[in-house]
């Protein structure tokens, strides 16, 4: 699927430093759908439904659960006890568990997490790992899969700019959305139904999540290219001239804006998964094709299912190494998990594959013999490791 920005017109960009917003107007809202905010103050654990638990945000502490309290908490610290020291526990938050992304808390109610929906997505890719026995593999691969994923982001608090830039920046009648940039890099989109829940919404931008790479752009702090337009002054004799000056230059940059600038977004192939679906809307989340050396956006969409207008969207960019290690899976998959059989696919050999592994942070899951007959192939001083077999279906 292409997400296409039907219902969504583009204005002129304002620009602070090195953000830059782009606005999206609706001529009309997405009727019968509305968005509102719930705030949670503690941090929390999500019982996906299947024995995973997804934890959005982990305090510099270690996670235990307390049996005097019987819930989940956060302890202030660590400490070393003896095995049967039950004395009183350190002093700690309590963590709350949620259940599901997406819930269906009333009838006319669906409670899910913005973004972490989509980065949930991301973490599951191919999370039960190789379901054959091949050679290569550890038996902690083979039974654990690729258990825990774990992706570092920022919130925009930390993205250096946005919190000023949303501060200072005007938000156009009829506006539900944005796209914004850092350093003219496309670092996320954000759409809602009515123009009543964008401004309620606006300021929750900087809670939202960035990769690091556009952390690193907002460090570098390069400011946004100046892409004013100049009105022809020698076709402009009345208000009416400059008025239609004023529109064809409007028009002019939105098709720049959709078919250029954010070309990575609107005209990319992308794999999208139903999630819920509630009176008429369905909510899904969407995976890129993981082509290195190009854009590629994980988000979440609320679609009206019966015209297909997009009435929510949030993306989230993945940076390069996170779009390197979606490559190596897929194609991994692909090919059943074989290295020798994925390795022409990625233009190498098999000890080159178990090496690009190790760097992209899969190492582990290669037995730690193999890896070192790899590692000294790729030295060229070490024999190559024998074909790995079919040796049958892993304990799952």
């Amino acid at each position: 699927m292409t997400f296409t920005p039907d219902g969504l017109a583009t204005r002129p960009a304002q620009t602070w430093g090195s953000i830059r917003l782009v606005p999206l107007v609706r001529d009309e809202p997405v009727p019968h759908l509305r968005l509102d905010r719930r705030v949670y103050d503690d941090p929390s654990v999500v019982d996906v439904g299947d024995g995973t638990y997804y934890t959005s945000y982990i305090p510099h502490a270690f996670v235990a659960r307390w049996e005097a309290a019987g819930e989940p908490a956060a302890a202030y610290g660590t400490r070393l006890l003896a095995r049967d020291d039950r004395g009183a526990a350190p002093p700690c938050m309590p963590i709350t568990v949620r259940r599901r992304m997406a819930r269906r808390v009333a009838r006319d109610r669906l409670r899910f997490l913005p973004l972490h929906l989509a980065v949930e997505g991301y973490l599951a890719l191919h999370f039960g790992g190789p379901e054959i026995m091949w050679e290569a593999w550890s038996r902690r691969a083979l039974t654990r899969g690729l258990s825990p994923r774990t992706e570092e982001t920022y919130l925009g608090l930390h993205v250096p700019g946005l919190e000023e830039a949303l501060g200072v920046f005007e938000i156009h009648p009829g506006q539900c959305g944005v796209l914004v940039y850092v350093a003219d890099a496309l670092a996320s989109a954000f759409v809602v139904p009515h123009p009543d829940d964008y401004r309620a919404l606006h300021a929750t931008l900087v809670h939202d999540l960035f990769g690091e790479q556009i952390y690193q752009y907002g460090l570098l702090g390069a400011p946004a290219r100046d892409m004013a337009v100049r009105v022809d002054g020698t076709a402009v004799r009345s208000l009416k001239d400059l008025r239609a000056q004023a529109e064809l230059r409007r028009d002019e940059w939105a098709a720049f804006h959709d078919e250029v600038m954010a070309a990575g977004l609107f005209g990319a192939d992308r794999t999208l998964q139903e999630v819920q679906y509630l009176n008429g809307f369905t909510l899904g989340r969407f995976l890129p094709a993981f082509a290195p050396g190009r854009e590629n956006h994980i988000g979440e969409t609320i679609v009206d299912a019966e015209t297909g207008r997009t009435a929510y969207l949030k993306t989230f960019r993945l940076s390069e190494n996170q779009v390197r290690r979606g490559y190596l899976l897929t194609r991994l998959a692909a090919h059943d998990w074989r290295l020798e059989a994925a390795a022409p696919d990625l233009g190498t050999d098999a000890a080159g594959l178990a090496l690009r592994l190790e760097r992209a942070g899969f190492g582990d899951l290669l037995r730690q013999d193999v890896l070192d007959h790899y590692r000294a192939a790729a030295r060229g001083g070490g024999e190559k490791p024998r074909r790995a077999g079919r040796a049958g279906r892993a304990d799952r």
